[in-house]
C-alpha cells in the first residue's frame, strides 16, 4: 500500500523562532515574539552560563534513524517543535539567531530575489544565483535586510554573549574548536549566552542521503562530543537543537518541461523544494494548468496571496522587502522537520 503523504503546516507558537525570545525574556529584555514553553520551563534557574548549540539538519527522523534511544541526546529529548517556513537553513538559522519569523526578517531560502538589483542571488554567498558572480560590491542581504540578533542584543544591554561558528571570529574551523571555544567561554566569570552552529550533519545528509553509514558515524561523534562537553561544563545549560530535519527526494530538472519554462520571467528562487515562480502576465493560466498536469501529484501550487493569508512565512509583521522577495506562485512539497532540545 502506498504511503499517504500528511501536509504539514508551520506553527509559529511552537516553532524554532520562539526558542531566542525565550532567551531575550530570560535576560529581562523584550521580546520580537512568543517564547517557547518547553525552553521556558529549563530557564528558571539562575545559570551561570546558557549555550544554545544548533547541529544543522539533525531532525527527530535522523536522530531515530541512527542513535540508540538510551544515548544522551535520545534520552534527553525535552521536547519537539517545527522548524520555519521555508525549513531551510538560511531562513531557519535566521529566525534561530533573531527570534523573528521569515516574513519579519525575509532571509527567506537559499536564492533570493532582490528588486534592488533584479536578481536571483545565493543569499550567504552573495553571489548571481548558479554563477561565482557578485551580487554586488556590498553583502546584499545584510545591506537590504539587516536584523539585530540576540547576541548584539545582549552585549548591547550591557549583558555578555557570545557566538561560535565557522562565519564569525575566531572562525572555528570544526566542531572540536567549537567545543574548545565553549569549554573555554564557560570558565569566564560572568555571566553569559553562547549561540554556537556546526554545519553537520546537514553537508553529509544532502552528499549521502538519510541512510548512510557515514551519517550514523558522524552523529554518534557528535553526541559523544557534545556529552562530553555537558560533563565538562559547571553551571551550564544546554539547549541543542536542529534547525530543520531530512528527508530522501527525488529530483526533476524543470528545464525537461519547456512548456512551463516558457512562462517565467526569471529563475524560479528560493530552494528545489519551494519554488517561487516569477510567470509572465499573460501565461498565468497557462502556468498554472501545465504545472498542475505535470506535478499536480507531487506539489502544492499557491499564489503568493494564497501563501500569505495561510501565514506560511509567519504571524508576524512583513519586512518592507518581503512580498517583493516573492513571485506570484509558489509550488511547495511539504517534509516534516521536527527538532529537539537537549539539557
Amino acid at each position: 500500500m502506498k504511503e499517504e503523504k500528511k501536509l504539514v503546516w508551520p506553527d509559529y507558537e511552537n516553532c524554532i523562532a520562539n526558542l531566542p525570545n525565550s532567551i531575550l525574556k530570560y535576560w529581562g529584555l523584550p521580546t520580537v515574539g512568543k517564547t517557547l514553553p518547553m525552553a521556558d520551563r529549563y530557564l528558571t534557574k539562575d545559570y551561570k552560563n546558557v549555550v544554545v548549540l544548533l547541529l544543522d539538519g539533525m531532525g527527530k527522523v535522523i536522530l531515530e534513524k541512527f542513535l540508540d534511544e538510551k544515548g544522551p541526546f535520545r534520552s534527553h529529548l525535552a521536547g519537539l517543535y517545527k522548524s520555519v517556513f521555508l525549513s531551510t537553513t538560511v531562513a531557519a538559522t535566521t529566525s534561530a539567531m533573531s527570534g523573528l519569523q521569515p516574513c519579519e526578517h525575509s532571509w527567506l531560502g537559499w536564492d533570493c530575489y532582490y528588486p534592488q538589483v533584479d536578481k536571483n542571488v545565493t543569499v550567504f554567498l552573495n553571489k548571481v544565483q548558479g554563477t561565482e558572480e557578485p551580487a554586488a560590491d556590498y553583502n546584499l542581504a545584510w545591506t537590504v535586510t539587516p536584523y539585530e540578533g540576540v547576541i548584539e542584543k545582549i552585549n548591547k544591554s550591557g549583558g555578555t554573549a557570545y557566538g561560535a561558528m565557522p562565519f564569525l571570529a575566531p572562525y572555528p574551523k570544526s566542531m572540536e574548536e567549537i567545543c574548545e571555544r565553549i569549554k573555554t567561554l564557560c570558565r569566564e566569570p560572568e555571566r553569559k549566552y553562547i549561540y554556537a552552529y556546526w554545519n553537520q550533519p546537514d553537508g553529509l545528509l544532502h552528499r549521502n542521503g538519510c541512510n548512510a553509514q557515514v551519517v550514523k558515524d558522524e552523529l554518534e561523534t557528535l553526541e559523544y562530543m557534545v556529552n562530553q562537553l555537558a560533563e565538562e561544563s559547571e553551571d551550564t545549560l544546554f539547549l541543542v537543537t536542529a534547525d530543520h530535519g531530512h528527508i530522501d527526494t527525488e529530483y526533476v530538472v524543470l528545464q525537461d518541461y519547456p512548456a512551463i519554462c516558457d512562462c517565467l520571467v526569471r529563475s524560479p528562487s528560493l530552494e528545489p523544494r519551494v519554488l517561487t515562480f516569477f510567470v509572465k502576465e499573460e501565461k498565468k493560466e497557462v502556468f498554472e494548468a501545465e504545472f498542475k498536469k505535470e506535478f499536480g501529484d507531487k506539489f502544492l501550487l499557491l499564489s503568493m496571496e494564497e501563501a500569505i493569508e495561510r501565514n506560511l512565512f509567519g504571524t508576524g509583521a512583513h519586512h518592507e522587502n518581503f512580498r517583493g522577495m516573492l513571485g506570484g506562485l509558489f509550488g511547495h512539497r511539504h517534509r516534516k522537520p521536527l527538532h529537539l532540545l537537549y539539557r
